[in-house]
């Protein structure tokens, strides 16, 4: 069976009554995310599709394997967003999975009218090369490069 998009579930939602809710998760379960692991499940099932190791992801986001395999079991848990952004990076997403990625980490995702985050969305869309590459970029538009993970909550 076909996922379903948001629009999809929000037509269906719109002829639902609030005394079908039960049926409706039940019959939509499929398409909908998991409050729970929701990131973790997004970016394995890209990985696996792209054939990227996590440990690859990890190596090539400049990230501590130990602590890489950790938020993506949902052990540890980071408010570092630029941590997600290595990562979704190094995990060659688009900028729409980037965007969908930092919206299952709960995290702000990236807003064009913000200009650290409009060259970002650029940085994703353009691909200029590895994270050394993105951090120079950054460095030279005068912007805080992308923050490692040195302090992990």
């Amino acid at each position: 069976m076909k996922q379903k998009n948001t629009k999809e579930l929000d037509d269906i939602l719109g002829k639902t009554h609030i005394s079908d809710f039960d049926k409706f998760c039940v019959e939509q379960k499929g398409s909908m995310d998991p409050e729970q692991n929701a990131f973790s499940e997004y970016i394995k099932d890209l990985l696996k599709e792209k054939k990227i190791t996590q440990q690859m992801v990890f190596l090539k986001a400049d990230i501590p394997e130990k602590y890489g395999y950790k938020l993506l079991s949902g052990e540890k848990h980071t408010r570092q967003r630029d941590i997600i952004l290595r990562i979704c990076y190094a995990a060659e997403l688009t900028l729409e999975q980037t965007q969908r990625a930092l919206r299952k980490y709960e995290m702000p995702q990236l807003y064009a009218k913000i200009p650290r985050d409009a060259l970002l969305m650029l940085i994703f869309k353009d691909r200029p090369g590895g994270i050394i590459e993105v951090n120079e970029l950054l460095s030279k538009k005068g912007m805080e490069m992308l923050r490692t993970s040195g302090v992990q909550e």
